[in-house]
């Protein structure tokens, strides 16, 4: 025997009735109601005599088949042999191991939607019979139709037999379906009384030349199945042509649906589908009974509106109000109701007064889209979110029992959206969700308890830093009547980074504000600041990438020690700024993992680009102000080991010291001068301000007065230099400002500006600060590609073409950056000098003489200083008295590259 495990099928297709002789038709059905029968619970149905010829039965049998065959086809001819041409079989039907409710009948292997061949097998059918000449007692009708059923059937190989206790025979007493009024998003429909096994016709509201049709099936409790609307088309499209639906207690139950279906294609709700959705929800509540089926489904409507991206706070109150009412109207329940959704929880006990000693209400979640679980008369435990402990002196506002007034009862419901909720006080944010109780009918106000209710509530933002929280509740008569919080009669107890626990004198929505007050700007200024925030790292990240490749694919351009800093740092900054703008994005996404990876990110490019630029100022030092014997082996490499690794270092501390620094905002953060300004709440950086403070504030403290000392300095040694040169040679005022600007925006002493965003030039600042360090990439640019001239040649020379194209050529050495001159053509021997290392102070060159070859290339090698830009005037080094130029064993020699060679080569050609 092959056992197969039968399919469970619901919401059968119509049969029509026709003679069993001629055609029968066998479908699964499910003996379940339809959904328009569950619409309307209340719809009842009346008894139709039937004519003294007819009389109806619903047979249920079980049958034992031997032999290879289609149960389908072998059942329809067994019947149609068997019974006798005045019974009729209006509908025969294969039924699921689900759908047989007779304790006699066997399970059955047979999958009532497809053919199988079985050798013995045990089927279960339901079928009616009309009988259309009934005899004077329809018992003996029924004993006829056994004994018929009990005769046992054979053709050829295939047999079928039944026994007495497998078969069961009911009068139907119920012919016909009654009236029915029936709301769709289809246009409404008034189906009129129906006889069962036949169909009711009616024309499609909106294309009446469609209709559409209803069965109504007959069986012991006749019932109409769900309506065939295929051909009408959609009446409510929107959610706002419910506005044209009338509500009624018959078709609350179709608005409930229509509701549920276009909520489903609706992630965001404008204002005016909000009211209309609420407004018949109130229609609904107020007209319909309040079952806990019902009061589900409302729950779920107001759980999908809550997780939308709707602007809600104009429908606080209204959506408090219908949520209180479902808890005070709901009936059909024993003892205690709970509805839980994943955004909301009711639950609602009954008490007698008299007996009521105290109460608890927990919530339990984990804030990942589940449902929470609600927990009655059970303290806290680990993962609950919130709690409330009512006191026994409650029991003195409950209603006294009386033949007019319901029983006393408590609501508790819990809001897991605390967007739903507007702060009222500034720089406060609600850092908890939200949890409130209620009575329904109290005798009198419940204020002023004798004994506090206790409410425990969980942090959604842990208090690590130890913040001012305050326990508030909902004040439904705030701000107009908008409502907003209040802390009249609550108070903390105690608080810790996961719990606060408030005590509070009466009942309403509790919840806990945390405070964030930071120094707060006007919301115009905050956006433009935001604006060019944005356009300025994205301006700077072009032309930052644009620097970068241009010095790494000029193999000239990166010979020195400069150009290869500025390739660090312009790398260091440009990851910055990348970071930066797709910080948003990426917090959004609400994975705590990547919210700490991105903070720790941002946070390390940031130090790298501070420590490059004190690398700068290193490197400015060696080159001009220690220039006696200052020799560093891997030079380079050592700085790039400073540069990336001193901040690598830093950011694994914080990771291991204290993870937690890292995370995302919830409101907007302007005090922070060296975090780039961000509107958004969502965003990844420092949460811990001693960290912040720590790892940011001081280090860029200690490397910009490090700076500003070597700048200052450097401009001193400049002066020096300029004041010893020849007459004739001094350059222009403009000259050294364009020098005095190169520095400081490669030192990055524009980011001391963040230090006096206070006070009343605060605004002037903060732009003044976002404009100048947003746009560092390309102040860079500017400087040290379009103004220098060997960088400008290096773009003709490979990029341009035509006339524009610049050859190469053999003297281009001169006014490289490594500042290596080109060797003359004759080199008349010389008299041997010792070599010796030697640094004049009007000379531009550490070099080391030497009478042979072997040792032109030999140097006392120091850190060296490249031109920032080509406007940058300084003094050359002094010719001998007589004007003639160095002999040209001299010129020969390769120096060390420098600076001053750069810039000695850049007057020449001038």
């Amino acid at each position: 025997m092959v056992t197969m495990s039968p399919d469970l099928v619901t919401n059968p297709s119509p049969v029509i009735t026709t003679k069993f002789k001629t055609t029968t038709y066998i479908t699964p059905t499910s003996t379940t109601t339809s959904a328009s029968t569950s619409a309307a619970p209340d719809t009842t149905f009346t008894t139709t005599p039937a004519k003294d010829s007819e009389l109806y039965f619903e047979v249920m049998v079980n049958v034992t088949i031997t032999g290879d065959c289609d149960p389908r086809q072998i059942l329809s001819t067994w019947l149609n042999s068997s019974l006798p041409d005045n019974m009729m079989v209006l509908d025969l039907q294969l039924l699921s191991r689900a759908q047989r409710h007779h304790p006699n009948l066997q399970s059955n292997p047979f999958t009532a939607d497809k053919v199988f061949m079985f050798r013995v097998s045990r089927e279960s059918c339901i079928f009616q019979v009309r009988v259309m000449k009934s005899l004077s007692d329809s018992q003996e009708m029924e004993a006829q139709i056994r004994s018929l059923l009990l005769t046992p059937y054979i053709n050829g190989s295939i047999s079928i037999a039944t026994k007495d206790k497998d078969i069961q025979i009911s009068r139907i007493l119920i012919l016909q379906c009654n009236a029915e009024t029936h709301q769709t998003r289809k246009g409404l429909f008034k189906w009129p009384n129906t006889l069962g096994g036949k169909n009711a016709i009616q024309p499609c509201p909106k294309n009446p030349l469609q209709s559409a049709t209803r069965h109504c099936k007959l069986c012991l409790s006749t019932y109409w199945l769900d309506p065939d609307l295929e051909d009408c088309h959609l009446v409510v499209e929107t959610i706002l042509d419910l506005d044209h639906v009338e509500v009624t207690a018959d078709n609350a139950w179709a608005v409930v649906e229509m509701i549920e279906s276009l909520l489903r294609n609706h992630s965001t709700l404008s204002y005016q589908e909000l009211f209309t959705v609420l407004n018949k929800l109130e229609d609904i509540i107020n007209l319909s009974r309040v079952t806990p089926n019902m009061g589900q489904a409302l729950i779920n409507i107001i759980s999908d509106m809550l997780e939308s991206d709707s602007d809600l706070l104009p429908f606080t109150n209204t959506i408090l109000n219908i949520t209180e009412t479902v808890g005070d109207l709901m009936v059909c329940y024993e003892g205690s109701a709970t509805l839980v959704a994943p955004a909301i929880a009711i639950s609602v006990v009954d008490v007698v007064p008299g007996q009521f000693s105290s109460l608890t209400f927990g919530v339990s979640s984990d804030r990942s889209g589940t449902k929470p679980e609600i927990f009655i008369n059970k303290y806290p435990f680990n993962g609950t979110v919130a709690f409330i402990a009512l006191p026994s002196a409650l029991q003195d506002k409950f209603p006294q029992n009386s033949s007019n007034q319901r029983p006393a009862r408590v609501k508790f419901q819990f809001y897991g959206i605390p967007m739903l909720f507007n702060s009222s006080q500034k720089g406060m944010a609600l850092n908890t969700f939200v949890v409130s109780a209620s009575v329904t009918n109290a005798s009198s106000p419940i204020k002023d308890l004798d004994e506090d209710v206790r409410v425990t509530l969980h942090h959604l933002i842990p208090n690590t830093l130890h913040k001012d929280v305050q326990c508030v509740y909902w004040n439904f008569n705030k701000n107009n009547g908008k409502g907003g919080w209040d802390d009249y009669g609550c108070k903390k107890y105690n608080s810790s980074p996961e719990y606060t626990t408030c005590l509070c004198d009466h009942l309403t929505h509790f919840g806990v504000l945390l405070d964030v007050s930071r120094t707060p700007l006007d919301p115009a200024h905050e956006q433009i600041l935001t604006i060019i925030t944005y356009v300025g790292c994205g301006v700077s990240s072009v032309f930052l990438g644009i620097t970068v490749l241009t010095y790494t694919a000029f193999e000239k351009l990166r010979r020195d020690y400069p150009s290869q800093i500025l390739i660090n740092l312009s790398l260091a900054l440009l990851g910055l700024n990348l970071v930066f703008l797709v910080n948003s994005w990426l917090s959004s996404w609400g994975l705590y993992g990547i919210c700490v990876a991105v903070a720790a990110m941002l946070h390390y490019f940031l130090l790298a680009s501070f420590t490059w630029m004190g690398l700068e100022a290193v490197n400015m030092y060696f080159a001009l102000v220690k220039v006696f014997n200052v020799y560093v082996p891997s030079y380079i490499l050592k700085f790039c080991a400073l540069g990336w690794g001193i901040p690598l270092v830093i950011c694994i501390l914080v990771l291991i010291v204290n993870r937690e620094a890292y995370g995302s905002h919830l409101y907007t953060d302007v005090q922070h001068s060296f975090e780039q300004l961000d509107n958004s709440d969502n965003f990844c950086w420092l949460q811990d301000e001693v960290t912040f403070y720590v790892s940011v504030v001081a280090y860029a403290v200690v490397v910009f007065l490090f700076n500003i000392a070597v700048f200052v300095v450097v401009l001193i040694q400049i002066r020096h230099m300029r004041v010893n040169s020849p007459a004739g040679t001094r350059s222009g005022l403009m000259y050294d400002l364009k020098g005095a600007v190169s520095l400081t925006l490669l030192l990055g002493l524009t980011w001391t500006v963040g230090f006096f965003t206070w006070g009343p030039a605060r605004i002037v600042l903060l732009y003044l600060f976002s404009g100048l360090n947003t746009l560092q990439g390309l102040f860079i640019f500017i400087f040290h590609c379009l103004m220098k001239e060997n960088v400008r040649k290096q773009w003709r020379i490979h990029l341009c073409v035509g006339r524009f194209r610049l050859e190469e050529y053999s003297e281009w050495s001169n006014s490289a950056s490594v500042g290596v001159m080109a060797k003359p053509k004759s080199n008349p021997p010389r008299a041997p000098v010792p070599s010796v290392c030697s640094v004049k102070s009007n000379s531009t060159d550490s070099t080391s003489a030497s009478s042979d070859s072997s040792q032109r290339d030999s140097s006392c090698k120091r850190p060296n200083l490249g031109l920032f830009v080509n406007s940058l005037a300084l003094p050359r080094a002094q010719r001998n008295p007589s004007g003639a130029r160095a002999p040209p064993s001299q010129r020969g020699m390769n120096p060390t590259p420098g600076w001053r060679n750069h810039l000695l080569g850049q007057k020449e050609q001038r």
